[in-house]
């Protein structure tokens, strides 16, 4: 491994990445120099964030060569060794954060991850919260944290182990503006502390992109110029890096592109659009909006700025009538909003903050089904929907699936939608947010077609100040409160602020909200940058910290969510009564009807022999042949038998003789079940001493005489055996699942991400995630036992001791059989049904629950001898039924522990420490 190199962080050769046939880096060269911070500006899908991901090690390298810190990336055992040197912030308000966790937690969680202990790390946490003043908020959970305080919360996560080379992608898209300058002020801070530290950002605020030392402007995955802001502004001529970056991008881009020009609102004498007075809204102690009061005029363009978490949203929603309100009044067009008036519904529009498309639908499939459900005629629609496609510039992507889409074409298809059905008033909640300049400003040029020609009034929030100032009037929010409401040009006057972003900071500093983060002092602990990354070394191959970390942090996650704590702990209490109760191989109370032709005493004791028995119940007697068969097709009987005329003589005589019986063989196992009992009432008729008195016989001469007896269950019940086998299903069927979910979560919440990114080894992964479902099975096992021990009296026989080394083993087996069903599933609902479905057809089919495996070939054979109850279900049934000890099941039990390395090792070949 050679040592970084003096003047770049990272250099990318005929670097090359793509997803299926598109190129998102192509053929890609560019140093990036160390100890600056290098901004990657660029339009959505320009190859930033894959770029970041490969410099992380997030990404695996398709081709090219990538050095980073002077070590080859593509090399495992180097990019092992520098990962503790690199912190990686991916894009996403807290992606690489756990929502159930405090602040505390989480930032403990990656202190632990870098191996660091109590001592260093609790010094660490305490300094950094005091830093982002996050300290007021150690206990709350990252889930109800501001947009801005998740990212400085996702920021202490990233800098727990003082990087050399911090990575940020886009952290502060969607994040206000005062929360930005807080962010970026401390960015600033830990470079002062950390000399040498180089960051690499991506940004959508081209107002950002002025503070960075370098710029690397990109497009289509290729770089389109690099230098200071100075120096690519003296380059293309331009005032602003935005106006800069326009002109860098192929002529067929920005093509048509223009300065945005506004005209003045349209005068009218109508009355205000919305009127809002007083509207307040609460959710339990928590006040969201508060008193909120404003008039809204008919073709205006109204802007709503604020702080994340200031009620922008839930203002909004309580105008459209999808949120009540507490208090307060809101009229539209002249009518209380109601949340169920639907013909108000119809004259207002709404494009929600975050994409709320179909995305499995094409452009033209989502503009169909929204004007169907706002009730277009049919012979309008395509009118319509060809009229939306010219005006919204979509026709080149409407047939492709609203998910494979560029970012800015979703956002004028979410526009589209929204006006589908021509609506008088539209609200639109952050709608440019991630959007590249040219999309932004095809967008608002749209909008004010919209609020201009066709008079619609417009309602948007946004954290762009540049849009902000583009509005007819905006209010200022902050708390749930309005702190002003006026032009953008009188609110910059009435603070005498050089920008409106200035004006809307000092309002927020009069509100009392904005406190000035005093210089971070050197910060002292026992170690050294250097000292740090040699600790979280020297433990590479498996470190119990780590794994601890994510054992740690799965259990509070599973403890703070209720639902899923009640499935797992009484789903299988819940089933095991299911299965218990309702499901028995025993066939008892079957009922039949008789054909008596001979009428004689021989015949009436024949049939009290069935009557006698508690396996049957008679029937009302039949009265022909035509009348057996009727009730054999309608199922009002299980079995009939027809007595021949004569019997009686016949027996009384020593004459062979026959009677007549038919099965209802619909179900065969309940049928063969029934010629077992008709056979042994048969029995017991020719051997009674009472009949063969009657008749005069004289009792048969027999050379052997075959007595049955059962060894174990000898009342033949089936309970004995259901229950255990029901316990084993239990304890292969939710470890499973709940473990298959727990991984698979990851994959969807993006915070997977930390596996790639950190020194977490994939063994620490998978055991510190397995290890709270091991408690919690065995938890599950405890009640199950109980409950078969108290609720269906199935006494223990055997060794207590057998039973529960043989269920650790197993369900340590199982979960880990769902941690191979994770590695290769993307979604929760794929690993739900994918874990149940290859789960349950093995337990019941394959393992010995309603076949012995002895007698299962084939396909069959092989499933069962490769799932784990078949080695467990003796164990359960040996110890319960059979009285069976440690020595008679250590069998089984060695078997079973065979499955856990491999299931193990099968994970880890299927679990890459890389994306793709």
């Amino acid at each position: 491994m050679t040592m970084a190199s003096e003047t770049s962080v990272a250099r990318l050769e005929g670097v090359s990445h793509k997803y299926a046939n598109v190129f998102a880096l192509d053929d890609l060269t560019v140093d990036i120099p160390a100890g600056r911070m290098v901004g990657l500006i660029g339009p959505d899908g320009a190859g930033k964030s894959s770029l970041l991901a490969l410099v992380s090690g997030a990404r695996r390298i398709q081709s090219g060569s990538l050095t980073v810190l002077g070590v080859d990336m593509s090399k495992a055992v180097d990019r092992r060794a520098i990962c503790p040197r690199i912190a990686y912030m991916p894009q996403g308000l807290g992606k690489n954060l756990y929502p159930d966790l405090s602040v505390r937690e989480n930032i403990e969680f990656f202190g632990r991850l870098f191996g660091q202990n109590w001592i260093e790390r609790e010094a660490r946490i305490a300094h950094l919260m005091e830093s982002t003043e996050l300290s007021s908020f150690a206990d709350r959970p990252a889930q109800k944290l501001s947009g801005g305080m998740r990212q400085k919360l996702g920021l202490c996560c990233s800098l727990i182990h003082d990087p050399d080379l911090l990575i940020l992608d886009e952290p502060t898209t969607g994040v206000d503006p005062l929360s930005r300058r807080q962010f970026w002020k401390l960015v600033q801070r830990m470079r002062r502390r950390r000399v040498g530290m180089s960051v690499i950002v991506a940004t959508a605020y081209m107002e950002e992109a002025e503070q960075f030392d370098w710029l690397i402007a990109m497009n289509a995955g290729e770089v389109l110029a690099m230098g200071t802001p100075a120096d690519i502004k003296k380059e293309t001529g331009a005032k602003t890096i935005e106006n800069a970056f326009i002109s860098l991008l192929p002529p067929g881009m920005r093509a048509g592109h223009r300065t945005l020009e506004i005209p003045p609102p349209i005068k009218t004498i109508d009355g205000p659009v919305i009127i809002a007075r007083g509207l307040t809204r609460r959710f339990g102690d928590f006040t969201a909006v508060d008193h909120v009061s404003f008039d809204i005029r008919r073709g205006e363009i109204f802007g709503f700025v604020g702080s994340n978490g200031c009620g922008k949203s839930t203002t909004m929603k309580m105008l459209t009538g999808l949120l009540p309100s507490t208090e307060g009044s809101v009229t539209l067009f002249g009518h209380p909003a109601k949340a169920g008036d639907m013909h108000l519904r119809t004259r207002v529009g709404y494009m929600s903050q975050s994409f709320s498309l179909y995305s499995e639908l094409t452009v033209r499939q989502n503009l169909d089904l929204h004007a169907r459900l706002f009730h277009l005629s049919r012979y309008s629609i395509k009118n319509r929907i060809d009229f939306l496609i010219w005006r919204f510039g979509l026709s080149d992507y409407i047939d492709k699936l609203a998910e494979d889409i560029p970012l800015g074409i979703r956002q004028r298809l979410s526009l589209a939608v929204a006006v589908v059905h021509e609506p008088e008033l539209l609200i639109l909640d952050e709608p440019t947010s991630g959007v590249d300049p040219i999309a932004r400003d095809g967008f608002w040029e749209l909008l004010v077609d919209l609020s201009r020609k066709n008079g619609v009034t417009i309602f948007v929030s946004t954290h762009f100040m540049s849009e902000a100032a583009r509005c007819d009037r905006i209010s200022l929010m902050d708390a749930g409160r309005v702190l002003a409401t006026d032009t953008p040009d009188n609110l910059i006057k009435s603070r005498d602020a050089p920008t409106l972003e200035e004006a809307f900071i000092s309002y927020i500093e009069e509100a009392g909200r904005f406190q000035t983060t005093n210089d971070m002092a050197p910060f002292n602990t026992e170690s050294d940058p250097e000292r740090s990354a040699e600790a979280t070394t020297v433990s590479s191959i498996f470190s119990s910290r780590r794994m601890l970390a994510y054992t740690i942090r799965e259990s509070l996650e599973l403890l703070r969510d209720p639902i899923r704590l009640s499935f797992a702990l009484l789903g299988t209490a819940f089933l095991i009564l299911i299965f218990g109760f309702g499901i028995t191989t025993d066939v008892n109370s079957l009922s039949f009807a008789a054909l008596d032709r001979d009428n004689s005493f021989e015949s009436r004791a024949y049939l009290s022999e069935l009557r006698g028995s508690p396996y049957f119940i008679e029937q009302s007697p039949l009265r022909d042949t035509a009348e057996l068969q009727s009730r054999l097709k309608g199922g009002k009987v299980s079995a009939t038998i027809e007595i021949p005329p004569g019997f009686g003589r016949d027996i009384r005589r020593g004459r062979p003789t026959e009677v007549g019986v038919w099965i209802d063989g619909a179900m065969p196992f309940r049928a063969e079940t029934i010629h077992g009992y008709l056979q042994g009432a048969h029995q017991q008729f020719l051997s009674d001493p009472a009949i063969r008195g009657h008749v005069g016989l004289s009792d048969p001469i027999t050379t052997a005489n075959i007595e049955v007896r059962f060894r174990y269950n000898q009342d033949f019940d089936s309970i004995y055996a259901m229950v255990p086998s029901t316990m084993a299903m239990q304890l292969a069927l939710i470890p499973a699942i709940l473990m298959a979910l727990a991984i698979v979560r990851e994959k969807e919440l993006g915070s997977i991400i930390n596996l790639y990114v950190t020194p977490v080894t994939r063994l620490e992964f998978l055991l510190g995630k397995q290890a709270p479902y091991i408690v919690v099975a065995m938890l599950n096992f405890i009640l199950l036992f109980l409950m078969a021990i108290l609720i269906f009296k199935v006494p223990l026989k055997g060794s207590f001791f057998t039973l529960l080394v043989g269920s650790l083993v197993y369900v340590t087996a199982t979960t880990g059989y769902g941690m191979v069903i994770s590695s290769f599933t993307r979604t929760q609902i794929a690993a739900l049904f994918g874990t149940a479905i290859l789960t349950v057809l093995p337990t019941t089919m394959f393992s010995g629950m309603m076949t012995p495996v002895s007698s299962i070939t084939g396909f069959g054979a092989i499933m069962g001898r490769l799932f784990p109850m078949t080695y467990f279900l003796p164990i359960s049934v040996g110890t319960f039924t059979k009285g069976l000890g440690f020595a008679d099941l250590a069998r089984y039990i060695g078997l079973l522990a065979l499955f856990i390395p491999s299931l193990t090792g099968v994970s880890l070949l299927l679990l890459s420490k890389q994306e793709k």
